[in-house]
């Protein structure tokens, strides 16, 4: 049975799996990402996260900490000036197993074990789907505008037609008039000069 065995001690004593330990965390602080075995990984995680942790309160004591786990000065200062930066809005979960398959050797599972705000190709996969994203969400908008636009335009040349075509129509109303104004004039004039006609006969 398995029972109270929790802590996978990878066949090492204390002091060379803490040796092992702090080595391995050292070097995924100062280069970002290394290549182990997946069981090394799985352990590592365990071990460096609160590490990571405790260095988003820069004080002396949280240094000295971290210090007496790691042993390395250059990855204690890496770790508080630039990780704690970048990982300052993130609740946990700072590292990320990537598995890469079989050793040669021995058939040992491999796997990459990085942190996760230095993986620039994850990073800008992932802005690229955001923008894909809004863009579609901005082109509808655009489409929309447009259309508006398009139906204003022809509502302004409509009414300047409507405008036009009421014009001629007054101008002939008013030719109209005119024309029946003097009509009626000659009218009168020559019923005037039948009654002078009739009125000399007489």
């Amino acid at each position: 049975m398995r029972h109270r065995k929790k802590i996978n001690h990878l066949g090492r004593t204390a002091s060379h799996r803490q040796a092992t330990l702090a080595n391995m965390a050292s070097s995924l602080i100062i280069h970002k990402r290394i290549s182990t075995t997946l069981a090394k990984a799985k352990v590592l995680k365990v071990y460096v996260e609160p590490l990571i942790t405790k260095s988003k309160v820069d004080s002396t004591h949280s240094r000295r900490t971290v210090f007496s786990s790691l042993g390395n000065k250059n990855a204690v200062s890496e770790l508080f000036r630039e990780i704690s930066q970048k990982i300052a809005d993130r609740p946990g979960g700072y590292t990320r197993i990537l598995k890469t398959g079989f050793r040669k050797g021995d058939g040992a599972e491999m796997c990459f074990i990085e942190l996760v705000d230095y993986n620039l190709n994850m990073l800008k996969s992932a802005e690229e789907s955001q923008q894909k994203r809004t863009r579609r969400g901005k082109a509808k908008k655009k489409d929309d505008a447009a259309a508006l636009a398009k139906k204003d335009k022809v509502v302004e040349k409509t009414e300047p037609e409507a405008i036009v075509e009421d014009e001629p129509k007054a101008e002939e109303t008013q030719v109209v008039e005119t024309e029946s104004a003097t009509e009626a004039s000659v009218e009168t004039e020559t019923e005037e000069k039948k009654d002078e006609e009739e009125k000399a006969s007489e």
